[in-house]
């Protein structure tokens, strides 16, 4: 078996083989999947008592066929070692009893969240390998905690090679209650070999991005019913900002923390979302309620941290989106991706709308040469007597403006020379029209791509009045980059969009090849904007970048921000609490939406600014635009 193990190893050409090594004579065990579904430990007469081990082990994020990743990870004491460790979970008060050990070999073990919380992080403890301890504390107030330890010295948000996956859930419920809900850690292994030499960071295996100790397609696929109420907590312990987006419906979030305390929102902090920033080392309990059957999916929206590039396998083994693939999910996504199949319920009566059936055509169209060598894609859109509101094409995409509770037929026209599809970022429609290929839809109706000179129609009736996406879902990264995306506008009936007081503030990047520069509006120097005194603007920010979590806006007077008074998020309208008057600083995922009225009172001189933090092999880049107030 050994031998075999080797030989498997010595074969892969995606990860370097060096990594895998191990000491001739050593066993070294599985790792599996943990699901975080049972607590470990035994609870007797108010005390748990858990007995954990860290040890080294053969961990495959991909199932036992593909590549295996030598890392340290937690067991319980003669169990096999669990990817995240064994989940720690008690009612509030109890005190808890942890007999530990260092198996690692020449390795000192630094142990975090061990303690009552809430807590310090610098409450730790620290065993020598070999060594053997007992910590004792009690819980402290209920909430969603986690533990971790290192081996390399570094702190939680640099860990990533081979201490990396040293983590574990640790949740306190209030007493009385029961637990219904589902537990999910994000994880972040990186290659340390291709990591030292730099170059660019999602290099084909050099990253395994995972959920429960598994990365898609191979990650769990959960089964809900329509109206259910689903309850999730979400740790992120791993390196990475991750915007987490759901298809096909909002969701609240019920708490926030960072490990060492949990907040819980109550009423009038808790808003609905589709998608919600976890920095590292954060967590969150959320709720929601699948409105319609169907397969959905629950991911982050860093279309690195979902490309198919991920993947350890070899390339060789890998569908091709150039030979046609069918099913995009499957085959196009990787990483931090749930898949979620929601069951129908009794049948309701079907809404009927008083409104007549708007029928529009988006034709996605190709701009030879837009980006140097690259081209350009862009849409188009026609109304259905024929003329187009943007016939040449647009990046961005053209705004498409619909009314609340008016059915709309949208028929997507791909004009490209390769398939695409288009999401509606934000809505809640049909699954089928969601646009995943090869994934939205019911079992014997599913949604094909659109393929080259095809078309496909989209029917839905928006729900509610709002800022929202249309964009890509297919070859993500690349198509996106270059330019199928666009705004969706909903306004309650009998509006029109102004573009006097509506100002659209789309973000997005210039072409896929030079990812650098940030464009307003798909204007890297975007001219100066004319606002007029007394008047009351609604701006309507989007960031639809492909890999800017932490993309920050301002509205500035000098140096120091404004004020502007917060109207929605996602789409939503938020809660009237909420609804207050607030600096003019506001940072804006991938894949957020906020809406802010300001009213320019007085003459004076602003600048917007859309800033995006240094990151990896990306200088700061900055867009000012100077407001003249008359």
């Amino acid at each position: 078996m050994r031998v075999a193990q080797c030989i498997f190893l010595l074969c892969l050409v995606a990860v370097p083989t060096a990594f895998f090594r191990r000491a001739a004579g050593e066993d070294i065990s599985e790792v599996k999947a943990n699901e975080n579904r049972l607590p470990c430990g035994r609870l007797t007469d108010g005390v748990l008592t858990i007995d954990l081990e860290a040890r080294v082990g053969l961990w495959y994020p991909e199932e036992r066929d593909g590549p295996a990743l030598e890392v340290q990870a937690f067991a319980e004491a003669g169990r096999p070692l669990e990817i995240p460790g064994p989940m720690i979970r008690v009612p509030e008060g109890t005190e808890i009893s942890v007999h530990i050990r260092n198996a690692i070999p020449g390795a000192t073990l630094v142990i975090h969240g061990l303690h009552t919380r809430p807590g310090s992080p610098d409450d730790t403890v620290q065993l020598a390998s070999g060594e053997r301890r007992e910590v004792r504390f009690r819980t402290g107030k209920a909430g969603t905690y986690y533990y971790w330890a290192t081996t390399t010295g570094k702190a939680l948000p640099d860990r990533y090679g081979v201490d990396s996956q040293l983590n574990g859930a640790l949740i306190v419920d209030p007493q009385g209650t029961r637990a219904d809900d589902r537990v999910f850690m994000i994880g972040w292994w990186e290659n340390p070999e291709l990591r030292a030499r730099g170059g660019d960071p999602f290099t084909k295996g050099r990253n395994a991005i995972v959920i429960n100790g598994r990365a898609w397609p191979h990650t769990e696929r959960l089964t809900y019913g329509v109206a259910d109420s689903v309850h999730w907590r979400w740790i992120n312990a791993a390196q990475g900002n991750h915007p987490m987006h759901l298809h096909g419906s909002y969701y609240t979030v019920d708490s926030i923390g960072d490990g060492e305390r949990d907040s819980p929102l109550n009423s009038e902090q808790r808003r609905l979302v589709v998608t919600e920033l976890m920095r590292p080392g954060t967590t969150m309990s959320l709720t929601w309620t699948p409105p319609q059957p169907g397969n959905w999916l629950f991911h982050c929206h860093v279309l690195a941290h979902i490309s198919p590039g991920l993947r350890l396998r070899p390339a060789d083994k890998e569908p091709s989106f150039a030979q046609g693939e069918s099913h995009h999910a499957m085959d196009g996504m990787a990483g931090l991706v749930l898949g979620i199949n929601v069951l129908p319920s009794r049948a309701a009566a079907a809404t009927q709308s008083d409104l007549p059936l708007r029928r529009l055509r988006l034709v996605a169209k190709i701009q030879p040469g837009r980006y140097g060598k690259d081209p350009g894609f862009a849409f188009a859109l026609q109304e259905e007597a024929g003329q187009f509101i943007e016939p040449a094409g647009r990046i961005p995409g053209p705004p498409i403006v619909l009314a609340r509770g008016q059915p709309v037929e949208i028929t997507v026209s791909n004009r490209l020379p390769e398939p695409t599809s288009v999401h509606w970022h934000g809505m809640e429609l049909e699954s089928y029209y969601d646009g995943i290929a090869g994934w939205s839809g019911t079992p014997g109706h599913i949604a094909p791509m659109i393929e080259p000179g095809a078309s496909f129609v989209v029917r839905f009736t928006p729900p509610r009045a709002g800022t929202f996406i249309y964009h890509t879902h297919l070859d993500d990264i690349r198509q996106l980059s270059s330019g199928l995306y666009g705004p969706l506008i909903v306004l309650e009936p009998g509006q029109s969009l102004d573009p006097e007081r509506d100002r659209i503030m789309l973000v997005s990047v210039r072409g896929p090849s030079d990812n650098t520069p940030i464009l307003l509006n798909g204007d890297g120097d975007p001219g100066p904007i004319e606002l007029k005194q007394g008047v009351k603007y609604r701006f309507r920010f989007i960031n639809i970048t492909p890999h800017d979590p932490l993309l920050t806006v301002s509205l500035l007077a000098g140096s120091s921000p404004v004020t502007w008074r917060a109207i929605a998020k996602d789409g939503a309208d938020l809660p009237v609490p909420q609804a207050t008057e607030r600096p003019a600083r506001q940072t804006v995922s991938v894949g957020e939406t906020y809406d802010f009225e300001f009213d320019a009172r007085s003459a004076t001189e602003l600048r917007l600014e859309v800033f995006r933090p240094a990151r990896a092999a990306v200088a700061q880049s900055q867009i000012v635009v100077p407001i003249h107030v008359h």
